[in-house]
């Protein structure tokens, strides 16, 4: 099944653009994914083709107006009635790579790019379906460097398009720590040695040292990922607990 993605864009030139070259252009040639632009001036209909106005109480920028982007995205939804519809803001809430993981094992996705000061508001309450999602907390000039990356980190999720299955397994965010530090040749290099588990072949060793530098890097870089780690990690062994607890008749 090809994934399938739309992306409601007032610059459709943008794409694919980098996603037409390495492991995404390969995965684009064989068919794994396609990719089509829709312009929201196609649904105007002034001379000027405008998609935005004057900020409602005044303000700088332009706003984009919702009867014109409802009019792409009600398009969008008649192309692909299941897949999910993102619209990419910085008000969004911040994407994870569990939903990544979820959207790449569907459809497909359609994906809205802002410019400008951003989204009438009523967009959102006139199609609650559509999920308002951040990149991160930076702004960009539009939403379309941010659909890349999110178009990226799903596509390379689809089945055969990294070079094994397990590739990503231990990357960062994938078991909810950051990855572990990575080391390559020369062993010895300005005078700094990889690290000796690494080269001792105890496969054991090396798992466990990974693991506890997965946890170190996570707590001191990233502690809001750490508390979040914690929790369910305590969860889970709460939750083994009780079930032990059963199955002993306790």
């Amino acid at each position: 099944m090809t994934f399938q993605a739309q992306i409601l864009t007032l610059y459709p030139e943008m794409f694919p653009g980098p996603l037409g070259v390495s492991l995404a252009g390969k995965a684009l040639g064989q068919d794994k994914w396609a990719c089509t632009a829709i312009n929201p001036r196609d649904f105007t209909e002034d001379k000027h083709r405008s998609v935005d106005d004057t900020p409602a109480g005044g303000g700088a920028g332009m706003v984009l107006r919702a009867d014109i982007i409802t009019k792409a995205v009600d398009h969008a939804i008649q192309q692909q009635p299941s897949a999910p519809i993102f619209a990419l803001t910085p008000r969004g809430t911040p994407i994870t790579q569990r939903r990544i993981r979820e959207v790449a094992g569907g459809p497909g996705i359609t994906l809205i790019c802002g410019r400008f000061e951003g989204f009438d508001e009523r967009l959102f309450e006139a199609r609650p379906q559509i999920e308002q999602v951040s990149v991160g907390d930076i702004i960009l000039s539009g939403g379309e460097i941010a659909a890349m990356m999110l178009l990226d980190a799903c596509i390379r999720l689809l089945p055969g398009v990294m070079g094994a299955s397990s590739s990503g397994d231990d990357e960062s965010f994938e078991q909810g720590l950051l990855e572990y530090p990575h080391y390559t040749r020369p062993n010895d290099w300005e005078g700094r040695l990889i690290p000796e588990v690494l080269r001792s072949g105890d496969h054991a060793k090396i798992e466990a040292w990974r693991k506890q530098r997965a946890e170190d890097d996570t707590r001191s870089r990233r502690p809001d990922l750490w508390e979040r780690y914690i929790a369910a990690r305590d969860k889970s062994a709460s939750g083994a607990r009780r079930e032990n607890e059963k199955e002993n008749g306790a």
